[in-house]
């Protein structure tokens, strides 16, 4: 069974629709333990509601990566609860060698734009102040690039002349909420084959 450690920075909707499809039965997986650099973080009040361990991770003196002390925190974490995946969830660091080489191949991740188009920070912002027609989000496997790894599944939205960005970063998240539940439980029934970049998914047998 996939054990997951969810690493977020926010609200944590995802980690919500990752709890919600384990409570109703359509994931089988169990949420180990959520963690998050930011000690109000309303992921962790959402963690605690479900009976979940929840962690403040201080990342200090870094402001944008899970490195030093901290990371040696965090892997000691999910050693402790027995974690075989984790789960970034709108975690707003960038992840380093140690948890890399440590769970490799074993660390995803959800982007709100069709990678490789828009990475990084705002890529909903980006991708509207370009002027793109579509967008969408990407669960992807982690690498040591910045949303540069092997793409496991995409969904896309449709711009329309009346969206606003506030407006078009709800249609990419209710996106999110279907794309990474469903990415997660082709690992956990091992549907998800990988040939360097290449995924393949297997097909169900239902």
């Amino acid at each position: 069974m996939l054990k997951m450690a969810i690493f977020g920075s926010g609200s944590g909707t995802n980690a919500q629709a990752i709890i919600n499809a384990i409570e109703a039965g359509k994931l089988d997986a169990q949420v180990a333990c959520i963690l998050s650099d930011e000690k109000e973080a309303f992921i962790l009040e959402r963690a605690r509601k479900h009976n979940i361990p929840a962690f403040y991770i201080d990342c200090a003196p870094f402001r944008t990566k899970l490195d030093g002390e901290a990371e040696q925190q965090v892997l000691d974490l999910l050693e402790q609860n027995g974690v075989n995946l984790v789960v970034l969830a709108g975690f707003m660091r960038i992840i380093k060698s140690g948890l890399l080489e440590k769970y490799k191949g074993q660390i995803i991740n959800i982007h709100p734009s069709i990678l490789p188009s828009f990475p990084g920070l705002d890529a909903g912002r980006q991708a509207f102040e370009y002027g793109v027609r579509f967008t969408g989000c990407t669960v992807h496997f982690v690498d040591e690039g910045v949303d540069t790894g092997a793409i496991i599944t995409q969904r896309c939205v449709e711009i329309s002349q009346e969206d606003t960005l506030d407006s078009l970063m709800k249609k990419i998240h209710e996106q999110e909420h279907i794309a990474y539940p469903e990415a997660l439980q082709w690992l956990a029934e091992g549907r998800i084959q990988r040939e360097n970049r290449r995924i393949r998914i297997i097909p169900s047998e239902q």
